[in-house]
């Protein structure tokens, strides 16, 4: 087969869930965010998941992923959509049942016109200057079911906008500020309901979240390069000496970015092989000439390289590797 597996441990991903949960003050509710299909890893698995852990609340980017989200959970849980009321919205927002987090008096008035007693929320902003009412700007006749805001400066637990931001953030009723890095800054920044996110699925800033994801390629083909021999587009990698060197089946198409080669490794088992040369768009090259046998097949996640060791080689963050993975892999969840 020469498609690469990419396996998805939702068990793992629950026991995240429940740490963040239990990190989070007593009395407060722990949602779950969602969006860009579950951070790539598919929202029709992960969101009945988290249902049977206990989430009730759930976060996603756009009405159209609510809509998915819905159509997986049923009724029940409520599903929050961050970028509010857009225009076009109404029936999905309606027949779904989803939330709006209302940005702008644009969006107050598009709601209040298309869906008059609709629940709704609202988003501030406190400091991120990217969503949200700046602040007097929110009309006193409002009552939203849930006031939000985000911190701009989370995964840096001593920056100062972290304080800034959460003394700005006054809001009239039941309130999240905190994502992951928020709920790593203390029961002050939690007040009534959290919403993970990267820390669900393995990512930092939650260090001691578990590995969600791991993925093995197949090898295609193996040969010898001579002494000064190049390998690749550009002629990037020059062979200091005679080495065997393996192709692999996978590449930037499939989110494994063109800038980790030459810093990246692919393992077999416990051992690191580097990688040789530019990824290109279906292919990887990686040095295999210390390993005793040819393998079948290389890990490039595993619990060696994380997604976010991965993305320090790419010069990048692990939400961006993790949201990259493409449709081409043959996805095995395990604990469904």
């Amino acid at each position: 087969m020469g498609q690469a597996t990419l396996s998805i441990d939702l068990d793992a991903l629950v026991e995240n869930w429940r740490a963040l949960d239990a990190l989070s003050a007593p009395t407060v509710e722990t949602a779950a965010v969602v969006k860009a299909d579950a951070y790539g890893l598919g929202i029709a698995a992960v969101g009945p998941k988290l249902a049977e852990a206990g989430a009730r609340t759930y976060f996603v980017a756009l009405a159209e992923e609510g809509a998915a989200l819905r159509a997986s959970l049923g009724e029940g849980p409520s599903v929050h959509v961050f970028s509010g009321h857009m225009s076009g919205d109404a029936l999905l927002l309606r027949d779904h049942n989803l939330t709006p987090l209302l940005n702008s008096a644009e969006q107050i008035a598009r709601h209040f016109q298309a869906l008059p007693g609709h629940p709704y929320g609202v988003q501030t902003d406190t400091g991120m200057n990217r969503l949200g009412f700046e602040p007097g700007e929110m009309p006193d006749v409002l009552s939203p079911v849930l006031t939000i805001s985000h911190l701009a400066c989370s995964d840096t637990p001593k920056h100062p906008q972290n304080e800034a931001q959460r003394a700005a953030f006054t809001p009239e009723g039941r309130a999240s500020l905190a994502a992951t890095g928020g709920i790593l800054l203390g029961p002050k920044y939690h007040f009534d309901l959290t919403r993970p996110g990267i820390g669900l699925y393995g990512g930092l800033p939650f260090e001691g979240a578990l590995p969600v994801v791991s993925l093995e390629i197949p090898l295609i083909q193996s040969r010898l390069v001579a002494q000064q021999e190049s390998v690749g587009y550009g002629a990037s990698w020059i062979a200091p000496d005679q080495r065997r060197i393996a192709t692999l089946s996978a590449g930037y198409a499939d989110g494994l970015i063109r800038a980790m080669g030459n810093r990246a490794h692919l393992y077999h088992g416990d051992t690191p092989c580097p990688i040789v040369g530019r990824v290109s768009m279906d292919l990887i090259t990686v040095d295999i000439t210390h390993l005793r046998e040819i393998p079948e097949s290389l890990s490039i996640l595993n619990k060696h390289q994380t997604i976010d060791t991965l993305a320090a080689a790419a010069g990048t963050i692990g939400y961006e590797i993790l949201t990259s993975l493409g449709t081409r892999y043959n996805r095995v969840y395990k604990g469904g």
